[in-house]
């Protein structure tokens, strides 16, 4: 069952535009917060980050970039651990333009690159800096949504 706070006004929930935005940039900082594990020179984990922060400023479509999330979600494919978990962080928080409940993918996919790259404790720490940076505005709603689908998001925000 969603949570109608995080489904747009547009879609028949209660999240408003501004709300809907915070929640992509802070997707998006915590993607980009893990982006130097990708270690690749490939561009599409960092042209997802940059399209949903120009998305947030109406600059690009919500379909543009949908795209370019699946994109960096393309180039996870053929990797394994920590590069991979941080290029699909990338395409999750592209994928906040389309639906605000992909913020937690971003997040979650953020911790397990940590985890990846330097153990569980590392990745309670990455979880403890997302929550610092969480937005006053929606910081209880992302809160409260990390206790209900923390199961689904590999229990990372325990």
């Amino acid at each position: 069952m969603r949570d109608p706070r995080m489904v747009t006004v547009r879609r028949g929930g209660t999240l408003t535009d501004a709300d809907h935005h915070l929640l992509a940039l802070w997707a998006a900082d915590c993607a980009e917060h893990v982006l130097p594990l990708f270690g690749s020179d490939d561009p599409r984990p960092r042209a997802a980050l940059a399209a949903v922060r120009a998305w947030t400023r109406g600059e690009l479509s919500m379909w543009d970039t949908r795209s370019a999330g699946g994109h960096a979600m393309g180039a996870a494919r053929d990797l394994r651990g920590a590069p991979r978990f941080a290029a699909y962080a990338a395409g999750q928080a592209a994928c906040v333009a389309h639906v605000a409940e992909h913020d937690l993918g971003a997040a979650a996919y953020a911790i397990k690159a940590v985890r990846a790259a330097s153990g569980v404790e590392a990745g309670r720490r990455e979880c403890g800096w997302q929550r610092d940076r969480l937005p006053a505005p929606v910081r209880e709603l992302v809160l409260e949504d990390q206790q209900r689908r923390n199961a689904l998001c590999w229990s990372v925000f325990e």
